[in-house]
């Protein structure tokens, strides 16, 4: 039987590199957003903020998650980022030497969202009970 080696094991733990590559490729993302680089009608009304990018193992892709501030609007402004992502896949191919560049996906940021929704059952009455008992 062979030994399995720490690489072959699945770690849901992103390694140093992605970690790395991702801040890099979430850093030039952002800046094209504030800059205004990324010419569509639809995100001219929104300021939007990348929270996080996270690579895959093999760093061919990179999943960006953009909300736009105030957390109205999300649907269009990642839509607009999915049109425009040849456009956003060269200007990071430009800033981050990588010997290939990865795909990019937009998704929506819905962790606020959820730290809301967390806090209000946290406020509820039973909670509340269940942690003055304790």
């Amino acid at each position: 039987m062979a030994r399995k080696s720490s690489r072959d094991a699945i770690s849901a733990e992103p390694t140093q590199r992605q970690l790395r590559v991702g801040e890099m490729v979430r850093h030039v993302i952002a800046n094209l957003l504030v800059r205004g680089d990324v010419h569509d009608d639809a995100l001219s009304g929104y300021v939007v903020s990348v929270p996080e990018v996270r690579m895959s193992p093999d760093l061919k892709i990179a999943t960006a998650y953009v909300m736009p501030l105030g957390g109205d609007g999300g649907d269009v402004v990642v839509e607009a980022l999915n049109r425009n992502k040849k456009f956003i896949r060269g200007c990071v191919a430009k800033e981050v030497n990588l010997k290939y560049m990865p795909d990019l996906r937009f998704h929506y940021d819905d962790t606020f969202d959820e730290v809301s929704r967390i806090d209000a059952i946290m406020r509820t009455g039973k909670v509340q009970q269940d942690l003055e008992n304790d």
